[in-house]
């Protein structure tokens, strides 16, 4: 027999190896399981998953914290309906010598602005900038309160029944409201959604304060649960005494949820 060439075989060697790469080669699955992933498709999952994450706002009255700044404290008060500010107003603004003429310029824009915005991403008021700083600042912590009471309200809602739960009694109490002659602090009992009983916890005391106190607290009292808010006139002769009784009270109501 006739022996082969050397060069031969090794071209036949050649030969077969390449056949067997074409081989595999051709019974390799014409794409990878994840790469329609890693080519930028949108996996189902990620495609239904709610962007934002933003809290609803919920329906109310809610006072924000007072922002202190370099002239004075500002805090805003907003209501909101529907999940949008309704009515933004500064219960605290700078004030006395030129604060006033600022204030008076600037507060009004500031709380148009909050409406129209919904937020309190607003521009500063030329001229205003403590005041218009300090006003989102507070802003934006009503805007945090009225998050939490939203998104208490709907967890609530969702987890019970018709009917339970919801004319259960509560007692809170007020942020305690410093006046010239003293502290004022309110606790309110609510009941299906309305006040049903408001006690002065801290009064001015010593003194005349105690004749003015004894006379303007229970009168007080006794208009915070027929308004069912803070939205009460001042007792004549009291007048620090009644604006610190409705802040503290106003600072109740938000705690309770509006």
């Amino acid at each position: 027999m006739r022996k082969s060439h050397p060069v031969r075989r090794a071209v036949l060697a050649t030969a077969a190896t390449v056949s067997g790469i074409v081989l595999l080669l051709s019974l390799k699955p014409a794409s990878d399981p994840g790469s329609a992933a890693a080519g930028g498709a949108v996996p189902p999952a990620a495609a239904q998953s709610p962007q934002g994450g933003a809290q609803p706002i919920g329906n109310g009255t809610v006072t924000g914290d007072a922002a202190r700044t370099q002239y004075g404290a500002v805090q805003v008060r907003i209501t909101v309906s529907g999940g949008k500010i309704t009515k933004a107003e500064a219960v605290q603004a700078p004030k006395g010598g030129q604060s006033d003429r600022i204030t008076s310029n600037a507060v009004p824009r500031l709380n148009q602005a909050a409406v129209t915005a919904g937020n309190a991403e607003i521009d500063a008021v030329s001229g205003a900038t403590y005041t218009s700083t300090g006003y989102k600042k507070s802003l934006q912590s009503a805007l945090d309160k009225a998050r939490a009471a939203g998104s208490s309200g709907a967890s609530e809602s969702a987890g019970s029944g018709q009917g339970s739960g919801s004319a259960q009694a509560r007692t809170v109490t007020g942020d305690a409201a410093q006046t010239q002659y003293g502290a004022v602090q309110v606790r309110i009992t609510v009941s299906g959604g309305k006040i049903t009983k408001a006690e002065a916890v801290q009064a001015p005391e010593g003194g005349q304060s105690d004749r003015i106190t004894s006379n303007a607290v229970p009168r007080l009292n006794q208009a915070a649960v027929t308004a069912g808010n803070a939205e009460i006139d001042a007792v004549s002769g009291a007048t620090y005494t009644s604006a610190g009784y409705r802040q503290s009270l106003q600072s109740a109501l938000d705690k309770a949820g509006g």
